[in-house]
């Protein structure tokens, strides 16, 4: 069941939503049986909805060296050095479904070291860590840990990006007091 306001704010949708916005919805409907409430949060400005939407797809849905599943491990994994619930819910969601692991999902909300991950995994979610906490602290040190497990630069770039969005969403949904929707709590358990 979704909240009336996605958000403590008074934003209300446009209404109606234009017609791609309105395909839109009606696609994550289709696909995910709700709207996600950050997209709803961000409907009050049609422009700004398809600028968050357009980057989240690029970052998480295009082609990239990273999985998705890793994609969304970052997400989560920032999320909980930030405390974000509206992301550490759904995004902890996505690496349930994406793993077939409920209990992976839980380690990486609660702590990602937890997790018996590849190599490469760790250095990943090293890196994401450290630039939620103390990004102006990176050095080459810290890419050519990347380069070592196998990353490329373009993996790095993915990376860091992926980690960077999730810094200003979290900051955005907590701020806000993003909720997220209540679908999210039982999905891939």
């Amino acid at each position: 069941m979704t909240a009336k306001r996605p958000t403590a704010l008074d934003l209300p949708m446009v209404d109606p939503l234009p017609p791609a916005t309105q395909k839109y919805f009606d696609v994550c409907m289709d696909k995910l049986g709700m709207v996600p409430n950050v997209l709803r949060a961000h409907a009050f400005d049609i422009d700004k909805l398809n600028a968050f939407s357009a980057m989240y797809n690029d970052l998480m849905l295009a082609d990239s060296v990273l999985s998705k599943l890793e994609r969304e491990m970052i997400a989560v994994v920032v999320s909980s050095v930030n405390r974000c619930f509206y992301c550490l819910t759904a995004h902890g969601a996505a690496v349930r479904q994406l793993s077939g692991n409920p209990q992976l999902g839980e380690m990486l909300v609660m702590n990602w070291r937890a997790a018996r991950l590849e190599p490469s995994q760790v250095a990943m979610l090293t890196f994401a860590e450290k630039m939620t906490r103390a990004s102006a602290e990176i050095t080459e040190t810290d890419r050519q840990a990347l380069r070592d497990v196998g990353f490329n630069d373009r993996g790095i770039w993915d990376i860091a990006n992926v980690a960077a969005f999730f810094n200003m969403t979290n900051r955005v949904a907590s701020a806000t007091d993003m909720r997220p929707n209540d679908e999210y709590h039982a999905l891939a358990r």
